[in-house]
């Protein structure tokens, strides 16, 4: 058996494999919600277990060899401290990469509920349990130490920043998409 398990491999290996059940589930969904919704919604799913992936996958693999001891106790407060490059799929640095990862979900999120009346009320919810994940993910990457990872207020912070990002270019895109129609054909 080897030391390692992971990397980018597997990262796109099961973000493929998602993509093809989530649309096998919008297919499904599109009767009862349309299309737009219908992939808003499982779109909205699939960038939230992409941004697991990315973020709790490293991109060497897991090592195995890894003693649970050598991890931090603690999450670094270092605002804006030393970020690395950003990796092989995309260019730039690592907090441009993590506020772009959130961007779909916030976008995604916006589409999928707009088809509900009341959908503005919801999307603060969304906003904040999009933040909850992000500190949630941070949480697991100071606590598992064999994924290499290292737990950071900046990333919470650019995360954050990109579902918001994301929730305006979902308002934006509302317009064209208009998830609405057909609301109450059913």
């Amino acid at each position: 058996m080897s030391d390692f398990v992971g990397g980018t491999e597997s990262m796109v290996l099961y973000a493929v494999l998602t993509a093809t059940v989530l649309f096998l589930v919008a297919w499904v969904l599109r009767r009862w919600v349309g299309w737009v919704t219908a992939l808003a919604i499982t779109g909205f799913l699939w960038s939230v277990v992409v941004i697991g992936l990315v973020t709790l996958v490293p991109l060497d693999g897991i090592d195995l060899t890894r003693s649970p001891e050598t991890r931090s106790a603690q999450c670094s407060f270092d605002y804006g401290g030393p970020a690395p490059d950003g990796f092989w799929i995309f260019g730039g640095t690592q907090r441009m990469l993590n506020t772009a990862l959130f961007v779909p979900a916030g976008a995604f999120l916006v589409v999928a509920l707009a088809r509900w009346r009341g959908w503005w009320a919801l999307v603060p919810f969304g906003l904040v349990a999009l933040a909850t994940y992000s500190v949630a993910l941070e949480m697991a990457q100071l606590e598992v130490a064999r994924i290499g990872r290292a737990c950071d207020v900046t990333d919470m912070v650019d995360n954050a920043t990109g579902a918001v990002i994301g929730v305006g270019v979902g308002v934006v895109l509302l317009p064209l998409l208009r998830p609405w129609r057909g609301r109450g054909a059913r």
